[in-house]
């Protein structure tokens, strides 16, 4: 008996850019920052221009992620009161 469950879901692939309004609210910040950001080139990631749209490649993206992450609460002293 065969299986007709495919092995691979290539519609569930991750995209390659998102949309930097997506980018912006996973950093936190909302859309005129990350815009205004990333007119001036300052956005903390790479930004491609497509057209008349910005594009966030998600690679960079979780790089920049997983590096904020490697500096979070985990990795600082504790504080002591007293």
């Amino acid at each position: 008996m065969t299986s007709t469950t495919p092995t691979s879901h290539p519609a569930q692939q991750e995209p390659e850019v998102i949309s930097l309004l997506a980018a912006g609210r996973l950093l936190g910040m909302g859309r005129t920052k990350a815009y205004r950001l990333a007119k001036a080139g300052g956005f903390p990631c790479r930004v491609l221009r497509i057209g008349g749209r910005y594009a966030v490649p998600v690679r960079g993206l979780r790089a920049l992620l997983d590096h904020m992450n490697e500096g979070g609460s985990e990795s600082r002293p504790a504080r002591e009161d007293g």
